[in-house]
């Protein structure tokens, strides 16, 4: 009953199947399920290889017995020195470390014996870099190499093929060749040269593509029994040919680049690959491994699986048999009644679906029910266009098959539709009398008419009467061939699809180009014109309903009296905004208006109305005959749900000051006599007698209502912390020269003539809905304070934005994603790497990558700056200190 559970259990029944399984591949997704892996994301498999080495060294280390504590350290571990030796007192400092694995540098080598070579050579500490000695108690230079001390039975060597970019800020994988033998003296590299270091080569790792992100690894391992070689390609394993390694075939297989250089000649026992990642090799031992004998609780789970894998070999082979013996009965059926199935000249015959037919020929499975129902007119027969959709067969094999599979309608002699086919010619016919009527009314258009004669049509009709006559008959063909509802299965979809199109299509009736919204003749003579009555009869011929007009019929008496209206109303509409203008001189123009900044002296009190009204105001006055004219001021917008304002004084001074309009008194009387006004807002200034400027107080009516007040701050605030896809500006800062403030004005878009353009050219649906409800009347709607702030959104525009200057870069950032992700943005933008960026925001450096840009205080609009650092000429001195 024994069934593996931990890791160490599911490693050892892997490699119990792998030595006496009988199936030709080893799943071990239960391995990959107890490793807690995502084979969904593509991982490095010398990361892997470490982490798993370090989990499997811990966990065998809890073992009982010794000789399995340390399995890993035996077969893996070996170990290296770091020494530093004192140029100037010859101090020697040694550093013992372990290591599983090699890792080896390959850019500017060919061969893997340089590799190594470069892994032990002696490095001079020089300058900034020189090291302390203990002994002459100062900073000396000195050298520093790596020696090994010993070395494992089997010796893993990692090719570093992924490099990190700096000019991309990614890794990339590098596709040099470098050069391997199968047999590998390490003699030479090793402190202490009286053991036995040759070893051969057992595992080759292929990491095949050409990105550092993606790919696909391929394994070849050889059989240290036999001496053979095996390559691992997922489910598909192979044995090599005359037991030598053979990586040709893979690097063939990678995507060849401009830049690869072509591959060096190999001798014998030796190779050169640019995909190879891993390498492995064995100690040379004269005698051959033992094999090991697999546990009897193992042997049993692997036995039982050999059984499943049995009988699912003969449920495959019986399946197969079946199978052929069912293609050898169907084979004899068809090439019986393949010979019969030409329907003769003079003989009965049917029409059956060739569809089906064919797949009566190909499918092993026997075929559904012959169905014949979407071949079929509105007439229950065969439809003229399902014809090629067909097949003629004979009449013994039709009663064969109706006989043994079933369905219909059967179609034979009787079901060609006689009634179909006379319509098919008709409207063919009427196409081609179609040509020859276009010429014929083009000529009558020419003529004259004269006297009352003729007949009023409409100019873009004429114009595209041919083709709506050719569509008109294409629907009568397609009306035909679509009659009959079963042919999509759903007749009630296809009725709704008809009438909602041509419910689109009602417009684009002949000669309802001229029809009024009354059902009579426009008024406009401009869209229509006369034609003659042999010309009209023509026409009429193609289109039975369209509207008629003669040419002494009068005009929509309704239209008349609407035109005079309209053209009334357009006057009054100038005159009443030019007597506005005229009397409302200071609310027009912005700099004749009263500013809380500077209060002017002459005046005492002033009076608010929102920044909204004015606007529409001022579209109205500028354009009285395309914009509606202004009848109320709806200050609601202004005050909370409990009447109080909004707005403090100090805040109107400054970043509220445009949502708001200032009024002089006398003006003030005159808005009020135009407007309908639904809440006055007053500021009042008192001030001691003989006292300066600066001890004056100022009251608003009605007064500030705190409660809301914080409550739209806080709103505010949580909005700048809450937002998503919203624009920032990327500067970057050249030779430290900073962003002047007057290099990134605001500009007060409302205006603009191009921003009351877009405004104006809305139509009226699209205006804004508070702003026309306010407009209604005087009444205010009761308002929670939730949706108070949503009304405040609403209401009061903004109208300001960031104008990009030179060396700007706009972003769409969210609130919520952090400053490394900001910094991807900023490296695809202008090519600089995240480590190489210095960011500030109003002076204050952003440095912590983890903090969302909401915590860091970047808000919509804002002016990030950007210093990138120089690139350090020594990196690899860089680097190496910082190790």
């Amino acid at each position: 009953d024994y069934e593996p559970q931990t890791i160490c259990e599911h490693l050892q029944y892997l490699f119990a199947l792998l030595q006496n399984s009988k199936r030709r591949y080893i799943d071990p997704s239960g391995f990959v399920k107890a490793l807690g892996l995502d084979t969904g994301q593509q991982q490095d498999a010398q990361e892997f290889s470490k982490l798993f080495m370090s989990l499997l060294e811990d966990t065998l280390s809890k073992q009982k017995n010794p000789d399995v504590r340390n399995i890993v350290q035996k077969q893996f571990c070996g170990e290296y020195a770091y020494v530093t030796v004192c140029n100037q007192c010859g101090r020697e400092s040694k550093l013992v470390s372990k290591f599983y694995e090699l890792e080896l540098n390959i850019q500017g080598h060919k061969q893997l014996t340089d590799c190594i070579t470069e892994f032990l050579k002696e490095e001079k500490l020089e300058g900034d870099n020189r090291y302390f000695c203990e002994t002459c108690q100062s900073k000396q230079n000195a050298t520093r190499k790596i020696r090994l001390l010993s070395l494992p039975c089997t010796l893993n060597l990692q090719l570093m093929r992924f490099v990190f970019d700096r000019q991309t800020g990614h890794k990339k994988k590098l596709n040099t060749y470098i050069g391997f033998s199968e047999l590998l003296d390490m003699e030479p590299f090793m402190e202490q040269k009286n053991g036995v270091y040759v070893y051969e080569l057992s595992a080759v790792l292929i990491h095949r593509g050409v990105s550092a992100y993606s790919g696909h690894y391929i394994a070849h391992v050889k059989d240290p029994q036999t001496g053979e070689w095996y390559k691992f390609n997922d489910e598909d394993i192979e044995k090599m040919e005359g037991k030598k390694l053979q990586l040709g075939i893979e690097e063939d297989l990678a995507e060849p680049s401009k830049s690869q250089s072509r591959k060096p000649k190999c001798g014998k026992g030796t190779h050169c690959s640019r995909n190879a990642y891993m390498l492995v090799y064995r100690l040379q031992a004269r005698e051959k491994s033992l094999t090991v004998q697999v546990p009897a609780f193992l042997q049993e789970l692997v036995e039982r699986d050999n059984c499943k894998f049995e009988e699912w070999c003969n449920e495959m082979a019986e399946m197969r048999k079946q199978s052929v013996a069912r293609g050898k009965i169907k084979h004899e059926e068809v090439k019986e009644l393949y010979q019969r199935l030409p329907a003769e000249a003079g003989s009965p015959y049917d029409f059956i679906s060739l569809e089906w037919l064919q797949k009566w020929l190909d499918e092993s499975t026997p075929p559904k029910p012959i169905d014949n129902t979407a071949c079929l007119c509105s007439h229950g027969k065969l439809h003229p266009d399902k014809i090629s959709l067909m097949k003629r067969i004979s009449e013994y094999v039709a009663d064969f098959f109706y006989r043994r599979y079933g369905g219909g309608p059967r179609l034979n002699v009787k079901a060609l539709c006689k009634d179909c086919v006379v319509e098919r010619c008709r409207i063919l016919r009427l196409k081609n009398q179609l040509n020859e009527d276009y010429k014929t009314v083009t000529n009558l258009l020419k003529m004259t008419v004269k006297g009352n004669d003729g007949f009023w049509v409409g100019k873009a009709s004429l114009r595209s009467w041919r083709q709506l006559a050719l569509e008109q008959l294409n629907e009568q063909d397609e009306d035909a061939e679509h009659s009959n509802g079963k042919m999509n299965g759903n007749a009630q979809n296809k009725d709704e699809s008809n009438e909602e199109k041509r419910e689109e299509e009602e417009e684009l009736n002949f000669n309802e180009d001229i029809v009024c919204p009354h059902g009579d003749l426009c008024i406009s003579e401009n869209e229509r014109r006369v034609v003659s009555k042999e010309a009209w009869e023509k026409l009429k011929q193609y289109f039975p309903k369209a509207p008629e007009f003669p040419n002494n019929k009068e005009c929509c008496s309704q239209c008349k009296i609407l035109e005079r209206e309209g053209e009334e109303n357009e006057a009054l509409h100038k005159m009443m905004a030019s007597e506005q203008k005229t009397s409302l001189q200071n609310l027009f123009h912005d700099k004749c208006r009263p500013c809380l900044g500077s209060w002017p002296q002459e005046t005492d009190e002033l009076y608010i109305v929102s920044q909204f009204f004015v606007e529409e105001w001022r579209k109205f006055v500028r354009r009285p005959t395309r914009c509606s004219p202004v009848s109320s001021i709806a200050n609601s917008v202004l005050l909370c749900p409990h009447g109080g304002l909004m707005f403090t004084f100090a805040s109107m001074t400054k970043e509220d000051s445009k949502h708001i309009a200032l009024i002089w008194p006398s003006e003030w009387e005159r808005i009020q006599k135009l407007f309908v006004v639904d809440h006055v807002i007053k500021i009042t200034r008192t001030q001691p007698a003989g006292a300066g400027p600066e001890s004056a107080r100022y009251a608003s009516e009605p007064q500030l209502c705190p409660e809301c007040r914080e409550g739209l701050l806080c709103q505010q605030q949580r909005d700048l912390r809450e937002y998503t896809q919203a624009t920032v500006y990327i500067h970057k800062v050249v030779d430290n020269k900073k962003v002047m403030k007057d290099a990134a004005p605001e500009l007060n878009v409302s205006s603009s003539e191009a921003e009351e353009e877009r405004e104006e050219n809305k139509p009226e649906g699209e205006q804004d809905p508070d702003f026309n409800q306010a407009n209604g009347g005087t009444k205010r709607q009761k308002l929670s304070h939730q949706s108070y702030i949503t009304y405040q959104k609403q209401g009061i525009r903004r109208s300001t934005r960031h104008r990009k200057v030179r060396g700007e870069k706009a972003l769409l950032v969210s609130a919520n994603q952090t400053l490394k992700e900001l910094k991807i943005q900023i490296m695809h933008a202008f090519s600089v790497a995240p480590f190489d960026q210095n960011l500030s925001l109003d002076g204050k450096i952003l440095s912590d990558d983890t903090a969302t840009l909401g915590s860091l205080g970047v808000i919509p609009e804002s002016v990030i700056l950007l210093k990138a650092d120089e690139p350090i000429a020594d990196y690899a001195a860089m680097d190496d200190v910082m190790q």
